[in-house]
């Protein structure tokens, strides 16, 4: 790994070079073709200043690994990146590359991974998918993308995670990506889908639906209407709770540059947090600036291996359910702004994970509870309910 640079180096001397990492330096310009081929490996140019790519840049690539990201790239993307023919994984996040979405990337039958976050690409998602498709990593977050999400999606049996966050995307909760069996992470935050959440029986003839979803994100979106009573138990993967180290939701390079990684922003303990690491043992669901009303569900108690609950700013009503507390790994709760009614449930005090709760702003009486980290929750825990009483609201 070079460091400090400021012009591109000479690899006149390096016939065989299998990995060129020159990220986090001070180059500039357009990105030049290496002079000797990177055959097989890594290529990593991110976090410099390029401004422009060659256009028969991609013509001369073969490698396995191509990271542009965090420069300030603009235009559209060179079709012959296309013609990459090795590319398994491509990222162009973080510049500011503009018109529709490159079909011929979302087409391709090679790549694995392609991030493609924080540009300004729009028009709507290409429908060109191939039935072999190979994608594991689909991050399309902070775009300009319209339309709906195209079925072709199913034909990516192996796809992990989709970040289609912070686009213009409409349309309904695309719930037939229920059938993809290793999906880990769905955010769709930030978004133009509407409508209510039907529940999911009977949509594909089996009860397996979402079998491996950990991460859920349909915040800042029009969703309305009563969440299904047993809309969680289909959950599966967060429902399970055993003792595991977990693995980082990410890929080997194959080489010794070592390891690529997702990442996915959540909002949880009020603020947007962004996961580098995503660690297959962490759960999270964020519902959160939506219009749902109605009770919340017992069964969201069956999710026990939830890290993270975001319901806040929605028109929930009822009470708390004491199912709450079967969630022993939750860590952050935030149900502020809505208008749930009643006592704050005693047994809530189990939670010795808890970090982070957010009550305000509801319809809450009764005195509030103590014991255990409800010992250590400041006053704007639950600032907003004229009812209740009780420290911390006493301490002023």
């Amino acid at each position: 790994m070079f460091t400090a640079l400021e012009k591109f180096p000479s690899l006149v001397h390096m016939p065989r070079l299998t990995a060129l990492d020159l990220s986090f330096n001070r180059l500039q310009g357009s990105i030049p073709i290496p002079v000797t081929a990177v055959s097989g490996n890594v290529l990593d140019y991110s976090n410099n200043n390029f401004s422009s790519i060659l256009p028969d840049f991609g013509r001369y690539i073969r490698s396995f690994y191509l990271n542009l990201s965090k420069n300030k790239l603009n235009g559209y993307v060179p079709s012959s990146i296309c013609s990459a023919s090795h590319l398994n994984i491509l990222d162009l996040s973080y510049n500011n590359f503009s018109g529709s979405l490159p079909s011929c990337l979302i087409g391709s039958g090679k790549l694995t991974v392609l991030k493609l976050r924080e540009n300004q690409f729009n028009g709507t998602f290409p429908e060109n998918i191939r039935e072999e498709c190979k994608f594991r990593t689909i991050d399309l977050n902070r775009n300009q993308i319209e339309g709906e999400l195209p079925r072709a999606l199913l034909n990516c049996q192996d796809l992990e995670l989709l970040d289609i966050g912070n686009n213009q995307v409409r349309g309904s909760f695309p719930s037939w990506l229920d059938i993809l069996p290793k999906l880990r992470v769905l955010v769709l935050r930030s978004n133009q889908l509407n409508g209510t959440i039907r529940d999911l029986d009977g949509d594909h003839g089996t009860t397996n639906q979402f079998p491996s979803l950990q991460i859920l994100c349909l915040a800042s979106n029009r969703f309305y209407g009563h969440l299904p009573k047993g809309w969680f138990n289909k959950f599966k993967a967060m429902m399970e709770n055993v003792n595991e180290e977990g693995r980082v939701l990410g890929y080997y390079t194959n080489t010794t540059h070592g390891f690529y990684q997702d990442t996915v922003t959540i909002t949880l303990k009020g603020s947007d947090l962004i996961f580098t690491k995503i660690l297959t043992t962490f759960k999270a669901i964020d519902f959160s600036n939506n219009s749902f009303d109605g009770h919340f569900p017992e069964s969201i108690g069956n999710l026990v291996s939830l890290h993270g609950v975001n319901m806040s700013s929605n028109n929930f009503t009822g009470q708390m359910p004491s199912s709450f507390s079967n969630l022993s790994q939750l860590e952050s709760l935030d149900l502020s702004w809505n208008r749930i009614s009643g006592e704050i449930p005693q047994v809530l005090t189990s939670l010795t994970s808890l970090a982070w709760l957010n009550l305000s702003y509801n319809n809450l009486v009764g005195r509030i509870p103590q014991g255990n980290q409800f010992l250590s929750f400041p006053n704007s825990s639950f600032e907003g309910n004229v009812g209740l009483c009780g420290n911390p609201l006493s301490k002023q």
